[in-house]
């Protein structure tokens, strides 16, 4: 089965986030200090991942508002999408709020579990997640009316690290029950 063009710019704009995820990640690891002591508290690093995900919540705070101010400024959608069909650019809000809504309960619950789970040494990973999140929701949107392949890059960076951080940590967990 070969891929059609729309398929094949999604592969490539997936495997560029996948890359970039990879890269960000074991850089990361590598390279970054940790920012708390070794014997945390896990309070202290629930806290530290808070911190860095109060961006998170920003942009989802930011995809909120971008409908709000849209409906409240266009008649044709003030009434909201449950009593009318909607303009295409409250689709394409509403679309890509729900898209962000998804993304950030993901990104969440892999932070918070990295930040329990993980040496103190890792929690650095958070940070870099957030901005690869951040930098993923804005060419998301900024792809959208592109169709797949335009946004695919910025769903990507969105939804690996969260993949990635929820992977180790899950394989962490199962070796340490069987050690």
């Amino acid at each position: 089965m070969s891929l059609t063009i729309k398929q094949r710019g999604v592969l490539k704009g997936m495997i560029a986030g996948a890359t970039i995820t990879v890269v960000a990640g074991v850089a990361t690891v590598i390279a970054v200090p940790a920012f708390l002591p070794p014997d945390a508290a896990d309070a202290e690093r629930i806290g530290f991942a808070l911190r860095a995900d109060a961006f998170i919540a920003l942009w989802l705070m930011i995809s909120i508002g971008l409908l709000a101010r849209h409906r409240f400024f266009t008649p044709e959608d003030i009434d909201g999408g449950g009593l009318t069909h909607g303009t295409e650019t409250a689709h394409i809000l509403q679309a890509t709020l729900q898209n962000t809504l998804e993304q950030t309960v993901l990104a969440l619950l892999a932070h918070l579990t990295w930040a329990i789970r993980m040496p103190v040494s890792r929690l650095a990973v958070i940070p870099v997640a957030v901005i690869l999140f951040l930098c993923g929701r804005v060419l998301f949107l900024t792809g959208y009316r592109g169709g797949a392949p335009s946004r695919a890059l910025g769903f990507a960076l969105t939804f690996y690290p969260s993949v990635l951080m929820i992977t180790v940590v899950v394989v962490a967990a199962v070796r340490s029950w069987f050690a």
